[in-house]
């Protein structure tokens, strides 16, 4: 018979204490950049243990729903720290060179993804704020392209990438958004959502055969500005580990 180890009796331990120092990571993280974040999960906690409590004493079970308001009144403040930490991530790469690629990498499954541009136009030899760049990811919803910098380049880029796109990938659809704030925008912090909410019209058979297309188009090196790099732009993962 196998005899139990020190080891395996105290890793149940070692992930509970990991994940309450990784939640505390998150919280200091977040909280530099949201100083109210402990405020809003206090209030979601509060008010949470209340509804429960008043249900409670209505069905005169006040002790039964005050236990399961504690718990889901934790539920509840992890979620709003959740929340407004990513929210902290997406403000501290705003406006960096890089931030759609930084977006469009937060996206995991089902989706190839690069930090890279696969193209720029740079009016301004080191004017990082003159980076015209297109980011490109890859799903089932079809091939999306994303631009950031100024607005007419970047039309002009995304159009040009498109007419790339539909040369190797006939028939596969390609969605184009421009990252800002003005009309027809779209913020930074809702690229990685918008995009997973495309509806699928490809397989995975068919997503794994335009990706290998894609790849074979070969690497253009774009003319980033001398001393930028536009793979610098990267969230802080500790504040998005609490989604």
């Amino acid at each position: 018979m196998a005899r139990k180890t020190d080891g395996d009796s105290g890793a149940p331990s070692q992930k509970k204490q990991g994940r309450l120092s990784q939640i505390k990571q998150v919280y200091t993280v977040s909280r530099q950049a949201d100083p109210n974040i402990g405020r809003w999960m206090l209030l979601g906690f509060l008010g949470t243990v209340a509804v429960f409590l008043i249900i409670g004493f209505v069905l005169h079970s006040a002790l039964l729903f005050g236990i399961m308001g504690v718990l889901f009144g934790i539920l509840v403040a992890t979620i709003i720290m959740s929340r407004r930490a990513e929210r902290a991530a997406y403000r501290s790469i705003e406006g960096q060179a890089g931030a759609a690629g930084a977006a469009l990498t937060s996206i995991r499954r089902g989706w190839y993804t690069d930090r890279e541009p696969v193209a720029a136009d740079v009016a301004r030899p080191g004017d990082v704020n003159s980076a015209a760049m297109v980011y490109r990811a890859l799903g089932r919803p079809g091939v999306v392209l994303v631009g950031e910098g100024p607005t007419s380049r970047v039309q002009k880029l995304l159009a040009k990438e498109q007419k790339r796109v539909e040369r190797v990938a006939p028939g596969v659809p390609v969605t184009t958004m421009i990252v800002g704030s003005g009309d027809g925008q779209v913020p930074l912090s809702k690229v990685a959502s918008k995009v997973q909410r495309l509806k699928p019209t490809i397989t995975k058979d068919e997503m794994a055969l335009v990706n290998k297309r894609l790849k074979a188009l070969g690497g253009i090196r774009p003319p980033i500005p001398q001393g930028i790099d536009p793979t610098r732009a990267r969230m802080d993962r500790r504040a998005l580990r609490g989604k």
